[in-house]
């Protein structure tokens, strides 16, 4: 092999070198010169699922930077370098947003997992997300450090054995099921965090609300218009008009009374913020058309309205 051929694969791979970087696992990624990464792209670097990261960025765990590209949050390289530096990574970034459905969390509570499903129904642990299997049915998940913080609680202990209190039993018998309004409420808390504006602000709280209710509220179609260009997407990913979706959309709807009055009490003083600040752009009134020129008449030229006149005229006249 000629020296020249040598040389050239030593430079390709320090070419390499540069631009990738490993993890503590040992996987290879590429490393990116830009101050910011996508999502997908900062998982890789963190050593998380995509979905990991997601919920990290939900719970205040990773901090995010606007993408000018109006998609989702970028994550800065001053932030990855950060979350790299700190004891442990990446096994306890990890464990901070392990999520667990109803089996394992009730292993983490050393519960049976019925006693664990009427714990989250009365409220008393609160879910973080969920997801729709196969067949429709809604699967909470839990984070597995809340969990264990609940389970290591003294006070929490006549809630994981013995018999239930009959307040909180007649609570069940009666129907009550706080997942889907523990949930929102969670999850209202982290898009509220994100709104910068109060038009982002209103268009949180409207998300969380039947369009019929929003459109009492907001009477303006232009208002409705702007607004709407801030409402949240669905937390599922499920296509449009399908049962699933529908069932995504219930969920994601405030049911109860009180929680309904909140919202729309909170929305109404936003908007009020928001016009005070910014009115919703309209269109602007159509400007009057300016009249054409005249036109200018060349000499020997007939204006067009009149009929023409002289020798030619009264010659085709005789003609005819």
């Amino acid at each position: 092999m000629s020296r020249t051929t040598t040389r050239t694969d030593a430079t390709r791979r320090d070419a390499i070198r540069a631009t990738t970087r490993t993890n503590p696992t040992g996987t290879t990624v590429a490393a990116s010169d830009s101050a910011s990464c996508t999502p997908s792209r900062a998982a890789r670097e963190l050593d998380l699922k995509r979905a990991e990261l997601d919920l990290a960025v939900h719970l205040g765990r990773i901090r995010t930077v606007p993408d000018d590209a109006g998609g989702a949050g970028r994550v800065s390289r001053a932030e990855i370098d950060r979350l790299r530096a700190q004891p442990g990574f990446p096994e306890a970034l990890r464990t901070s947003v392990r999520a667990v459905g109803t089996a394992e969390g009730a292993t983490l509570l050393d519960v049976p997992p019925t006693r664990f499903t009427r714990l989250a129904r009365l409220g008393l642990v609160i879910p973080v997300s969920f997801y729709l299997n196969r067949y429709r049915a809604v699967v909470w998940l839990y984070l597995a450090e809340e969990l264990s913080h609940f389970a290591a609680d003294r006070t929490n202990a006549f809630l994981l054995t013995g018999r239930t209190p009959e307040v909180l039993r007649s609570q069940l018998a009666a129907g009550v099921d706080l997942r889907p309004r523990n949930w929102r409420g969670r999850h209202l808390g982290f898009l509220l965090r994100r709104a910068e504006t109060p038009w982002q602000h209103a268009g949180v709280l409207a998300g969380f609300l039947d369009p019929l209710q929003v459109a009492e509220i907001v009477e303006d179609p232009y208002e409705r218009s702007h607004l709407n260009r801030f409402r949240p997407g669905p937390p599922a990913h499920c296509a449009p008009g399908t049962p699933a979706a529908h069932l995504v959309e219930k969920i994601m709807t405030a049911a109860d009374p009180d929680e309904i009055e909140w919202l729309t009490s909170d929305l109404r003083r936003t908007l009020d913020e928001a016009r005070a600040g910014r009115p919703a752009p309209r269109p602007s009134p159509e400007r009057a058309l300016p009249h054409p020129p005249k036109r200018r008449e060349a000499p020997g030229d007939a204006p067009p309205d009149r009929p023409a006149r002289g020798l030619l005229s009264r010659m085709r006249r005789r003609s005819a």
